[in-house]
């Protein structure tokens, strides 16, 4: 793929999921260029933070001549300071492409150098070691991309070839040439948010496939108890204004197309009414969990796309300090690297995906509780009642997770500590938002194998699967694969596993 001004999101899912190779188009390479040469120019003779004044609270420390470049390694070795787990491999290589798409608008005055080893770092799936903890997400992912620009200089650890070894080994045995520091390349390679919008990407990658799951989780349930299809109609969701709502039971719609189990209600409860009736042996409504369906995940959708416009905007724009502008030949200071839109989204975003969890959640309980439900054995249980145990145990994981996501979904956004002697009064902590994003993601899967597997041994039970779907067949025919139908008690966290890697696959 030819990398020249916008990218989408959808160019990173080539870059980054699908290792699509990158190529640097001749003008994006004669932008940076010419934003160097300028910057080398104009910072003759005038005061330009960060190239010739000290950093954050000492930028009133002028900087002699000859300290210029030192002073850009001091600031790269002196904050590669993060701890904690290292950040995923897909997450380092959409930072990496988030850092080299901002640093070739031309507002950023960094040699081409950077730009050359950027790609061959991400086209040899070489990823430098970034820890999550580390950033405030004010004057950017400071720490975290300190770490990035540590191995571009040559030094620090990176991720090769499934093992973590020395950046100067991996360069030898690569041919790599380290980057050399010429204005400014360390500042401008660690200010700006492009870790916390790398982690944000690949988060609203798998919410999309977390949005997909759930809604097919939802058809599958309401097959299996042979729900009323007027709460899906378009006629219903059309009054109700929301595109999220109106699309959720548009696609429900179309996965249900083929189901030999949703019902009509104009053939069932509009058909006739006995005067001696005093108790209706049908539902006349299902529980909210199951015909609330397009109300609940439609803000999910309208969420995550908006948060998506938002990641877009991010990584196609400027945001380090100072912002070289060519065409005005000026130099401007500012805070661009402010992570709030970043850190707002992933606030936005959890909770959504903490809500979806719920949703799960809850569905996954209507299908275990024998008296709610009343057409399933309590617990999904295909053994001997008393004596096996059905789903019973994992619904435990399920509730337990649930509530961590719930407690992981307040906000970071409004956590603001003023540190660095209070220069940064006021930050995003936009990468910590993305972090916990990230882990709210991740206990969704873990819900959604659980309810998976609930459902896959309800359709068992009652014999459905000739009639359900054929969206929901598939999902059916995919999990046996690797569960067995059970009636017997057996060990499931192994099952657990291999179905939530089945549904990131999907």
């Amino acid at each position: 793929m030819k990398i020249n001004n916008f990218l989408e999101l959808k160019d990173f899912q080539k870059i980054i999921i699908e290792n699509e190779k990158i190529e640097l188009d001749e003008s994006l390479l004669s932008r940076v260029d010419k934003s160097f040469q300028f910057l080398k120019e104009f910072s003759k003779n005038k005061v330009i933070y960060g190239v010739n004044t000290g950093f954050g609270p000492m930028a009133q420390f002028k900087i002699s001549d000859e300290d210029t470049h030192q002073l850009q390694y001091n600031l790269i070795r002196s904050h590669s300071s993060g701890i904690g787990n290292p950040l995923p491999a897909d997450e380092v290589k959409a930072c990496m492409l988030a850092r080299l798409n901002t640093l070739s608008l031309g507002n950023s005055g960094v040699h081409q150098s950077v730009i050359y080893l950027l790609q061959e770092l991400i086209n040899r799936d070489i990823t430098p070691l970034i820890f999550e903890h580390g950033g405030v997400g004010a004057s950017g992912d400071l720490v975290q991309l300190a770490h990035l620009a540590l191995v571009l200089i040559g030094e620090g650890e990176v991720f090769y070839k499934g093992e973590r070894k020395s950046t100067k080994e991996v360069f030898e045995i690569e041919g790599l040439e380290p980057i050399k520091v010429e204005i400014r390349e360390g500042l401008a390679l660690m200010n700006g948010t492009s870790v916390m919008s790398g982690i944000g990407i690949v988060n609203a990658y798998k919410a999309n496939q977390l949005t997909d799951i759930s809604l097919r989780l939802s058809c599958a349930i309401n097959e299996i108890v042979q729900a009323y299809d007027d709460h899906l109609s378009e006629a219903l969701n059309g009054t109700k204004k929301h595109y999220g709502q109106q699309k959720v039971a548009e696609r429900m719609r179309a996965h249900l197309a083929d189901s030999k189990l949703i019902r009509k209600r104009e053939e069932h409860l509009y058909t006739h009414f006995e005067e001696q009736e005093k108790v209706f042996k049908e539902k006349v409504q299902e529980y909210y969990s199951l015909r609330c369906v397009p109300q609940i995940l439609g803000p999910v959708l309208d969420t995550l796309e908006y948060t998506e416009k938002v990641l877009e905007n991010e990584i196609n724009s400027a945001n380090d300090n100072p912002i070289i502008n060519v065409e005005d030949q000026h130099v401007y200071h500012g805070g661009n690297f402010h992570g709030d839109y970043i850190s707002l989204e992933m606030d936005k975003l959890k909770i959504v995906v903490t809500k979806l969890t719920m949703l799960a959640e809850r569905q996954l309980n209507y299908l275990l509780n024998a008296k709610i439900n009343e057409i399933l054995p309590p617990f999904v249980n295909l053994g001997k009642l008393g004596f096996n145990f059905g789903m019973q145990g994992v619904q435990f994981t399920a509730t337990s997770t649930t509530a961590e996501s719930q407690m992981l979904s307040n906000s970071m956004y409004v956590h603001s500590i003023p540190n660095n002697n209070d220069n940064q009064d006021i930050v995003s902590m936009g990468t910590n938002a993305a972090v916990i994003c990230r882990k709210v993601i991740e206990n969704a899967f873990e819900v959604l194998a659980i309810e998976a597997i609930t459902i896959i041994q309800a359709v068992e039970y009652l014999g459905f699967q000739d009639k359900v779907s054929s969206s929901t067949k598939e999902l059916y025919d995919e999990i046996r694969k690797i569960i067995p139908a059970f009636s017997d008690d057996m060990v499931m966290y192994p099952y657990l596993e291999e179905v939530k890697k089945y549904l990131k696959g999907m």
